[in-house]
């Protein structure tokens, strides 16, 4: 695995708001501050640290800043979101110079900012989220909005299509997730969608972890959150759907830990499993396209937790750094920190699950690239509709009994942002990812409940390709994913003492080979002094991350890793 923060100018050095590959090529589009979206051709790093970036064409009608791109399935529309509540639906047309985009449709019923959208399966419906607290649901063939959702109290900033066609969800700064089910009515004697609300995630009807002491906790972030995206995601195969945004306490008197949730398509009233991150909160999540086969190394907890007879592996991205996990760790494949000075915006993967990419504030973009069967195996999917009466995740009970230490997953978060903290960072070797289990498994209980279990969701479409092989830990100096285990006190020592004589040396940003990690860093508190912050008609402006703290290299603590928290009934 290779990666780091291309440097070029992406956007007039403006904030880089969103970002999506095209479905079929590895183009990447972005778009941000400076009201235009930009093409970009991928190629393969070679012999270089960094993927080849190539400026491609850009599209130029908006008249305020993008805040959300997303290709159709086909890759033929591009639809594109703005402030001031502007949706663009973009053709490609074939010429004799080449392809170009030109305007098929203007979609307006939104009041105010457009934060995020989605397409549907099937590409015929769009789903958009607003700072007019709306979500709309739009016919694309038409051009019409058919149905408001108004729900929410405060900004839309996070919508997502269940792929199976039968939900859609929204988050919002009002603290609620909620997730809306079709029940499609005649009309005309022409069936109509008609989505309704059927679940409202706000609070913990009762603790969901054993040594919880309060109820009724709120589960997400309030508007405070320094972040204009809560950009949530189902799973390729609709088992799931991973929430960001998440904020827990376990009583009153202890620290809020910033999460991710998994909820069960079984089991939609409530979490399943909690990913607890470290000093910031989650703002995206984003799925990879291709599922792989099993390797057949995951842990009796994880097993019980995803019952499924493939791998699916997501990013979840903080403000300052992107987790990756799958469905067959206990722990994170790899976390990646120190990319940017600013917060990160929006995640993406190309269709060939060849290239990772995430945007920021600070005006760049980063790139990671994985090398053949680095992320596993394809796994073939036949087509067509999943079985709604498969297992899945959490039923509601009466007893709550956590998996793994909550007290303990805390500290050792708090530990491993000091150790990040201490230095700059540093590149490491990639380690085995049998082993990283292994030292896991001794933090998860093994008392699960058979029932809390994600299990699959039968004939899907597939889209398969590469893999990747090896598990391992994060370390610092030019940004560093380190091997998977404990590192001697001598050793870290002399990584210290190499780390601080490199600094001056190098870059910052220049990322050697990454090797996957189990550890946060984060990022370097800088502020850069060409970014501009973003700044709308309804209050927005851009946060930097808080300033930079140090910690002295003596008391820097031993490496230590996140574990999810799965929450049985």
């Amino acid at each position: 695995m290779k990666g780091g923060t291309v440097q070029i100018i992406w956007h007039e050095r403006k904030p880089v708001l969103t970002l999506d590959f095209h479905p079929l090529t590895a183009t990447l589009a972005t778009a941000g501050a400076d009201f235009d979206i930009k093409f970009w051709s991928i190629k393969p790093s070679g012999t270089e640290k960094l993927p080849v970036v190539s400026y491609l064409s850009n599209l130029s009608y908006h008249s305020s800043a993008v805040n959300v791109i997303r290709f159709s399935s086909s890759g033929e529309l591009l639809a594109s979101g703005a402030d001031g509540g502007d949706l663009i639906i973009w053709k490609l047309n074939s010429a004799d110079t080449g392809h170009t985009w030109k305007v098929l449709k203007m979609l307006r019923s939104h009041l105010k900012d457009i934060l995020d959208l989605q397409w549907s399966s099937d590409a015929t419906y769009i789903i958009s989220g607003s700072v007019d607290n709306c979500c709309i649901i739009w016919d694309v063939n038409k051009g019409t909005s058919l149905q408001t959702l108004d729900a929410h109290a405060h900004y839309v900033q996070g919508v997502a299509w269940d792929p199976l066609g039968k939900f859609a969800s929204s988050l919002s700064s009002d603290r609620t997730c909620r997730i809306y089910m079709n029940k499609p009515h005649k009309s005309k004697g022409t069936e109509k969608i008609n989505y309704v609300c059927q679940q409202v995630i706000s609070k913990a009807d009762q603790p969901l972890l054993k040594n919880s002491q309060e109820t009724k906790i709120h589960l997400f972030h309030d508007e405070t959150l320094p972040s204009f995206f809560r950009r949530l995601a189902w799973s390729p195969d609709g088992s799931f759907l991973v929430v960001p945004a998440g904020s827990y306490k376990t009583n009153t008197a202890s620290e809020t830990v910033n999460a991710a949730y998994i909820i069960s398509r079984k089991d939609l009233s409530r979490p399943a499993i909690l990913l607890p991150c470290t000093n910031k909160a989650v703002v995206a999540v984003r799925f990879c396209p291709i599922i792989f086969k099993r390797r057949g190394t995951n842990s009796l907890d994880s097993a019980r937790v995803f019952n499924l007879p493939y791998r699916i592996i997501f990013a979840v991205a903080t403000l300052n750094s992107l987790y990756i996990y799958d469905t067959e760790s206990i722990s994170p494949l790899a976390v990646l920190a120190g990319l940017h000075y600013a917060a990160i915006t929006d995640i993406t993967w190309s269709s060939d699950a060849r290239y990772l990419a995430l945007s920021s504030q600070d005006g760049f973009c980063s790139l990671v690239e994985f090398e053949n069967d680095e992320l596993g195996s394809p796994y073939s999917l036949s087509e067509g509709k999943v079985k709604e009466d498969c297992k899945s995740t959490v039923q509601t009970g009466n007893a709550i009994v956590p998996t793994g230490n909550f007290s303990a997953v805390l500290s050792e978060s708090k530990d491993m942002e000091l150790e990040a903290e201490a230095v700059d960072m540093v590149t490491g070797e990639s380690g085995n990812i049998a082993t990283a289990i292994t030292e896991n498994q001794s933090t998860v209980t093994q008392d699960k409940p058979d029932n809390m279990v994600i299990e699959a969701t039968e004939n899907v479409e597939g889209v398969i390709v590469d893999s990747r092989k090896n598990e391992a830990e994060e370390k610092t100096d030019d940004m560093v994913i380190e091997a998977t285990g404990r590192i001697g006190s001598a050793e870290l020592d002399r990584r210290k003492a190499e780390a601080e004589d490199k600094a001056a040396a190098k870059h910052p940003w220049n990322l050697g080979t990454v090797s996957f990690g189990a550890q946060d860093k984060t990022e370097k508190q800088l502020a850069n002094p060409d970014s501009d912050g973003k700044q709308t008609e309804s209050g927005k402006t851009e946060q930097q991350l808080s300033s930079s703290k140090s910690t002295p290299l003596s008391n820097k603590p031993a490496r230590k890793r996140i574990t999810p928290i799965a929450i049985d009934p």
